[in-house]
């Protein structure tokens, strides 16, 4: 009997850990479709009362309460940001009460990346920290180093 519970354990701790990575896969599609369809509710209840949100601009960090404010004259005007997933990886803490993840964008930006943290509260995940990141390709830094050229990092 102890084995069979065993080999049952060992068969299904995987799946179970699929389970919860289609989950979080699932609730960040979700996100980002929230924003693009303007719909302030769902956008930011995904986000933990004492969320993070770094944006692109060194002067974006801001709390779900100071994000929202920046955010609620977008969401009112029906048109927020539109940003897809085309890759995203996602990681647990061993007792998967904590998740982890990175992400490629497309946007408006171009290509973007996410990254953040979720914790489980009351046994739903909720966003802990959003950093979201544009991309410059390697051949591409020193037309963006001339760019920054004169400017400290927080202008």
């Amino acid at each position: 009997m102890r084995r069979t519970l065993t080999f049952l354990l060992f068969c299904v701790s995987p799946l179970m850990g699929l389970a919860q990575e289609e989950r979080i896969n699932e609730l960040l599609d979700a996100w980002h479709q929230a924003a693009s369809e303007a719909n302030a509710d769902s956008y930011f209840d995904l986000l933990a009362d004492d969320g993070y949100f770094l944006g692109t601009d060194s002067s974006e960090v801001w709390t779900k309460e100071e994000f929202y404010g920046f955010s609620k004259p977008y969401f009112d005007k029906g048109k927020a940001w539109s940003f897809k997933a085309t890759r995203r990886k996602v990681f647990f803490s061993s007792n998967e009460k904590v998740a982890w993840f990175e992400e490629t964008l497309d946007t408006w930006m171009g290509p973007c990346r996410g990254s953040g943290v979720l914790e489980k509260e009351k046994g739903e995940w909720k966003l802990k920290q959003y950093n979201l990141a544009v991309l410059v390709a390697n051949d591409d830094i020193q037309e963006y180093l001339k760019i920054l050229k004169g400017k400290s990092a927080d202008e």
